[in-house]
């Protein structure tokens, strides 16, 4: 099932608190959520509906199966910031 990109799954989201999303992500993306994550391309964060980070480029942990949109997916899959798709 394909997560949809909306406000509600980008506030449920926990990309901003895994331990991979760098100070430096942290700096230029100031941590915040868009409104409408609808019509966007990309965002860093909610990458299991979007792509992988412009950012973050190594592992130094993983929250994705403790996130609320992670279970209501169904996802079965990590490192969705560093692989579109996360690791198969």
């Amino acid at each position: 099932m394909r997560v949809e990109k909306n406000l509600e799954n980008a506030q449920a989201c926990l990309c901003f608190s895994c331990p991979s999303y760098s100070y430096f992500c942290k700096l230029k993306n100031g941590q915040q959520i868009p409104f409408d994550v609808s019509h966007l391309e990309h965002c860093e964060c909610l990458f299991c509906a979007f792509e992988k980070s412009n950012c973050i480029h190594e592992n130094k942990g993983c929250l994705c199966e403790h996130c609320s949109v992670y279970g209501k997916y169904h996802l079965n899959r990590e490192e969705y910031c560093l692989l579109t798709g996360g690791l198969k």
